[in-house]
């Protein structure tokens, strides 16, 4: 008997291991297909799939929950205060019947009035940012509940031991597996709404308006909170980023975004960090935690540049989680709010429209929905744009030389504005990613001056001005950063590649390309505008006007700088930044050499059926190159391929360096690509192709591939 218990267990754990294993997909795991395949089709379909998605979430996540809740044995006041705006403040001690009798503290605000009416209730965490909050909801009459849900990095003078109640209570239940302090939080604030609830305790709570919201990591626990405690009604989360507003699969190295890596370890648990660079195997994402919140209300609050938060992921998320609102009758419960600026600060005018809406889905205001209208700006309508298309637009002539069948996939060549100003250097708040988060990284000694360039454009160089003399300059372009750009945020090691550079003795340019960091918002509607063009097309010229401004002085800069030399003028990308790369390379001769880090995977072969997402993450995620469109289904039709495209290059310098793990790459289809685009060199060491066991990064290791590369280049 024990024989066969152990067999079957064995069995059970290696299909469970096997599931986990052999999930794939590139895009995120749809909020209305259940993990085995199968699609919810009625509202009890989804009341299973809500159950799946919790459980995989505490799976995958933050660990499970003890299976009971304990009850309240007391509520003891500690402390009451009487404010001069009539309101009243306490402190209260809850104790639970956890097996070792745990308490924890709440702060309860009360609105002044001795009306009977049933008030709302708002619940948040008192961190300092956060309190204007609980302010505003004090004086619009909100019941406020402050409770201990500070973060275990964070701390208040005011509210003592708020950041530490969690390790206790995980303590109480060593068997249920928990291990997220944010999970935790959550479940604490569950706990502070039994003892609110409570007929018995007298609070005359509306049960139909009760609130919570969060920022950042408060906002990742706000959202936890009313996945798992249905009697929450309204949240918000603000800015909560990775796994949460926005997914790991839009995030992560690829980005420079938050990725399975950076989070601290009490977050979450430690097995997500094994998902680093496979994301796409993660059968469980953000979106479908959103989606669990329906029918009830949710806004997701986030900013164009916001460093945690990019708006492509954040967008995916909430359009897959609508449709499980679209389903239940209410897709006008979710709301996505857009917000100029970053991160932080949090003003008193995000206060009030955060509010304003709270109060709107509580019937407590005038505002309707279309007070808070949906506005998307990844959505990309391929129908639409082949209307605006012409007939050679559409059709490519054959026979024609391979530059010009390259040039008509990137499509027309945006022009500047005939009423473009005089080139100039745009101010931080113009800019939207502040000066200083460019600095940060400044190992020291080295420089960075602005200069504006081409379609009134802003970019920086970097260098160091003790030298007299510089090995050549490099072109920085960098990844899916929709955010920040150039600017590198997380997995930052020892320094970014281009203050590296600069140390290394190299003039760096660095700039946002079109559509992200300080140049997001104004590629917004960019086809209305420019509908026989690419963003691509757009990214590609940009490295020429560069060129430009550094050979011809077509430009400006803050100050004087060093001057390039023409014959060493080198480009390094990654990700996306290392296709525009190959593109400008290859189409613009002045280049000497251009090194590109998990920038491809072969068209001809990226099907639907690869894990990569298929051409179809360039033409209609990021819709950076639409006419890849016309050939979806049809890929071996694609009139040009990478290794085509490469051998434009020959004999300058090319490294390809093509991680055999990256999950946005073929690694047989790359080898045999690149073993026909050696071809077109006669000589050693014009081109070199890098596989390394590794998956989509770019971090010091590969700084060091390239400068290695970059050194033997220059001999």
């Amino acid at each position: 008997m024990n024989k066969c218990i152990l067999l079957l267990s064995l069995l059970l754990f290696c299909v469970a291991g096997l599931t986990a294993q052999t999930y794939t997909n590139p895009d995120l795991p749809d909020a209305l297909t259940f993990l085995d395949g199968s699609k919810v089709q009625t509202t009890s379909d989804w009341e299973r799939r809500r159950k799946e998605i919790l459980d995989l979430w505490c799976k995958f996540i933050i660990g499970h929950y003890p299976e009971e809740v304990p009850k309240l044995l007391s509520a003891v006041v500690r402390s009451t205060t009487k404010e001069t705006d009539g309101s009243t403040r306490k402190r209260l001690l809850l104790t639970f019947d956890t097996p070792g009798k745990q308490s924890f503290e709440i702060a309860l605000w009360e609105p002044a009035g001795t009306d009977q009416k049933a008030r709302p209730l708002f619940l948040t965490q008192p961190k300092d940012y956060q309190l204007p909050w609980a302010e505003e909801a004090l004086k619009r009459g909100y019941l406020v509940c402050l409770y201990p849900g500070l973060d275990a990095h964070h701390s208040e003078e005011a509210y003592p031991d708020y950041q530490s109640v969690w390790k206790r209570f995980r303590e109480e239940y060593p068997g249920a597996g928990w291990s997220s302090s944010l999970g935790i939080q959550a479940w604490l604030a569950s706990r502070a709404l039994d003892y609110l609830l409570d007929e018995n305790q007298g609070y005359r709570i509306d049960t139909s308006a009760i609130a919570i919201a969060g920022h950042s990591r408060y906002g990742k626990q706000s959202i936890y909170a009313a996945a798992f405690d249905q009697r929450i009604k309204t949240v918000i989360a603000r800015s909560s980023g990775s796994p949460t507003g926005t997914s790991y699969r839009f995030a992560s190295r690829h980005t420079f975004m938050e990725s399975v890596d950076d989070f601290p370890e009490v977050w979450a648990k430690k097995e997500l960090t094994d998902f680093l660079g496979r994301e796409h195997q993660l059968p469980i994402e953000g979106n479908a935690l959103l989606a669990t919140i329906a029918p009830r209300n949710l806004m997701l609050h986030t900013a164009y540049n916001d460093g945690s938060d990019p708006t492509f992921g954040v967008e995916r998320n909430y359009v897959n989680a609508k449709t499980v609102y679209t389903l239940l009758g209410a897709e006008n419960n979710i709301y996505l709010s857009y917000r100029e600026g970053q991160h932080n600060p949090i003003t008193e005018a995000h206060t009030q429209h955060m509010f304003d809406y709270f109060d709107s889905t509580f019937g407590r205001n005038s505002l309707t929905r279309e007070d808070f209208p949906e506005i998307l700006h990844h959505q990309f309508d391929f129908e639409a744009w082949k209307d605006k298309q012409g007939e050679n637009d559409l059709y490519l002539e054959t026979n024609q030389p391979l530059p010009e069948i390259i040039h008509w996939m990137l499509g027309e060549k945006t022009g500047a504005d005939s009423n473009q100003p005089e080139y100039r250097l745009k101010t931080e708040e113009e800019l939207g990613v502040p000066a200083w988060s460019r600095d940060r990284w400044n190992p020291g000694g080295m420089k960075r001056v602005p200069f504006a360039f081409g379609q009134n454009r802003n970019g920086n160089m970097y260098f160091d001005p003790r030298r007299t003399h510089y090995k050549g300059t490099v072109i920085w372009l960098h990844p899916w950063n929709y955010s920040h750009g150039s600017n590198e945020g997380y997995g930052v090691e020892e320094t970014t590649v281009y203050w590296r550079l600069a140390q290394e003795g190299y003039l760096v340019v660095g700039y946002d390309q079109f559509g992200f960091g300080d140049q997001l918002t104004a590629a917004f509607g960019f086809y209305e505008n420019n509908p026989r063009a690419s963003l691509l097309g757009r990214a590609v010229s940009d490295v020429s006007e560069v060129i430009d401004f550094l050979l011809a002085g077509e430009g400006i800069a803050a100050e004087k700088i060093p001057a390039t030399d023409a014959t060493k003028i080198y480009v390094c990308g990654f990700a996306y930044g290392g296709m525009v790369g190959l593109y400008a390379t290859a189409l613009d001769e002045r280049i000497a050499g251009v090194a590109s880090f998990s920038g491809f995977t072969p068209m001809r072969t990226d099907t639907d059926e690869k894990p990569t997402g298929g051409i179809r993450r360039l033409w209609q995620w990021h819709h950076v190159l639409p006419k890849l469109g016309l050939y979806q289904g049809r890929e071996s039709e694609i009139p040009y391929d990478y290794p085509e495209l490469i051998r434009l290059i020959a004999p300058r310098k090319v490294l390809v360096y093509a991680p055999v793990r990256d999950r946005f790459a073929d690694p047989q289809d790359l080898r045999r690509g690149m073993k026909e685009a050696q071809t077109a060199w006669t000589g050693q060491g014009g081109f070199v192709f890098l596989a390394p066991d590794d998956v989509c990064r770019f971090q010091k290791d590969q700084q060091d591939v390239l400068l290695e590369w970059l050194n033997q280049a220059l001999n």
